[in-house]
């Protein structure tokens, strides 16, 4: 759910190994009004015999990692509330939280376990179940962009080793650290697609300084946290009519890097349109979501 527009994304159980992506389309809002969009979607595309999930865009939500509270199960969420209630920019009563557990397999004795501190305010999960409520869509979960790309990484993932991806978007950069289908580690870059797509010759070579520094920072960070995890290689999903962009990384990351295309983990035959870089970077996040599989990956 955009500001303008509505990505649509439907993937159906493999067929040959890889999930289907059976249609991905994009609608303007007529008027920039959720529910009529919402209402169209579901008589055109029948939405009310799916399972439906949305996304939350940056700026709606907070993710946090925070050392896990000493507590049993049922009451982590409510001990986390507490605990990262200084850290909200509203009142943490009037939040939605929720906990993303990090393996801790191969962690240091004596360390303090960590986990994911998901938090939104009350208002904004209110206004986006009660749209779909009034298009009559039932929708089983709404999610964030971090855990959309894990998804997509799960299946570029090798197996025993950890896996780096970035992408970029309208919102700008994420950078992401996968394991064995698990995020570790997440990093948002705050330079958008278009900021690197506009860009005259000096404003993108200082993009580009930003990004790897940002990287090196990042890689550097995870190897100390995860020093059990032995990263393969850094993903980049391309950036249209930004060649130099993987070039650059390449000669300044120690980490092998190598860009990524969908069409090598989904069968995309039924949208032709998804070959094109910029459509994929449009739509990564919409994908991701739709990967999405209670109790285990498609």
């Amino acid at each position: 759910m955009h500001a303008e527009r509505v990505d649509l994304a439907l993937i159906l159980p493999p067929t040959d190994g890889r999930p289907v992506l059976a249609s991905l389309d994009s609608f303007r809002k007529e008027s920039g009004n959720d529910e009529a969009a919402l209402t169209r979607l579901r008589k055109e595309f029948k939405l009310s015999q799916y399972r439906c999930a949305t996304l939350l865009t940056q700026g709606q939500y907070q993710m946090l990692q925070v050392d896990a509270p000493n507590v049993p199960a049922a009451e982590m969420r409510e001990a986390v509330r507490w605990r990262i209630k200084d850290l909200l920019d509203y009142s943490v009563q009037s939040a939605t939280i929720d906990v993303l557990d990090i393996p801790v397999n191969g962690v240091a004795p004596g360390r303090a376990k960590s986990i994911f501190a998901i938090a939104a305010a009350n208002s904004v999960i209110e206004s986006r179940m009660n749209v779909f409520e009034s298009a009559h869509i039932p929708l089983e979960v709404i999610d964030i962009p971090e855990l959309a790309q894990r998804n997509i990484a799960t299946l570029f993932e090798e197996k025993n080793r950890g896996l780096a991806m970035l992408s970029f978007d309208e919102y700008g950069g994420l950078l992401t650290f996968t394991y064995e289908g698990e995020l570790y580690a997440s990093r948002r870059i705050e330079i958008s697609l278009n900021q690197l797509v506009d860009a005259d010759s000096v404003q993108r070579n200082q993009h580009l300084e930003r990004i790897g520094l940002e990287l090196q920072r990042s890689l550097d960070h995870f190897d100390r946290q995860y020093s059990f995890i032995s990263l393969a290689k850094l993903l980049v999903l391309p950036v249209p009519g930004v060649p130099e962009l993987i070039e650059y990384l390449g000669a300044n990351l120690y980490a092998p890097v190598k860009t990524f295309n969908l069409a090598d983990v989904l069968d995309i035959s039924a949208v032709p349109d998804l070959t094109e870089p910029s459509r994929q970077a449009q739509c990564l996040q919409t994908i991701g979501a739709a990967l999405r599989a209670e109790g285990g990956t498609l």
